[in-house]
């Protein structure tokens, strides 16, 4: 999928994403400004990649809204009646599909505190993408994932400087993004693409 060089975001909404509403969200609480962004990763099962129930959905997109069937492999036994989400999910080829209004509180970060704050989701955006600790991710994400990020940064100027990782937020509990994401090359692409809007 060709995503456009430059993104919008109106109303909490990205303008290059498939919507597909998830339930796991609510508000944020009353005068809490958005101000951070956190990268995960996931894959269902652990270490398989685009991967699809019976039913044609995602395992990731039926987690995130709720459809997952718990029977359909072992794994899924072990975070069974998970009520969980994200604000994006991108897919290996770079594809990305949005499950809750940024303006919305999605549930993606757990326990967590970010600079001596808890709760990130009260405050922060979170993006998923598609893979693991122990694989790098492609090209195509590090790309879309770029563009995402500098368009949030022009829709919410306050996450500028405060982009992070689950394992950040919650260590000890969360590990990813993992070793092999690349911090600099994203933060250098969100620079250019930044420079590009501009």
């Amino acid at each position: 999928m060709s995503i456009a060089s430059s993104m919008t975001i109106r109303d909490g909404r990205l303008s290059a994403a498939t919507w597909l509403a998830s339930p796991n969200y609510n508000k944020r609480p009353e005068n809490t400004a958005i101000d951070a962004i956190v990268i995960h990763n996931i894959s269902l099962p652990p270490n398989k990649f685009g991967t699809y129930g019976k039913d044609g959905i995602h395992y990731v997109k039926a987690l995130f809204t709720n459809q997952l069937d718990w029977e359909a492999h072992p794994y899924f036994q072990t975070i069974k009646g998970a009520e969980v989400s994200a604000h994006l999910f991108i897919e290996r080829d770079g594809t990305i599909t949005q499950f809750v209004n940024f303006n919305e509180r999605a549930w993606h970060a757990g326990r967590s505190s970010y600079l001596g704050r808890p709760e990130c989701n009260d405050y922060s955006i979170g993006i998923e993408l598609e893979g693991s600790d122990f694989v790098s991710f492609t090209a195509a994400q590090y790309e879309t994932l770029a563009k995402v990020i500098a368009a949030i940064y022009e829709a919410y100027p306050k996450t500028r400087r405060h982009l992070t990782g689950h394992s950040d937020i919650a260590p000890g509990r969360k590990t990813d993004p993992g070793d092999y994401f690349e911090w600099t090359k994203l933060r250098e692409m969100i620079t250019h693409y930044s420079a590009s809007q501009s």
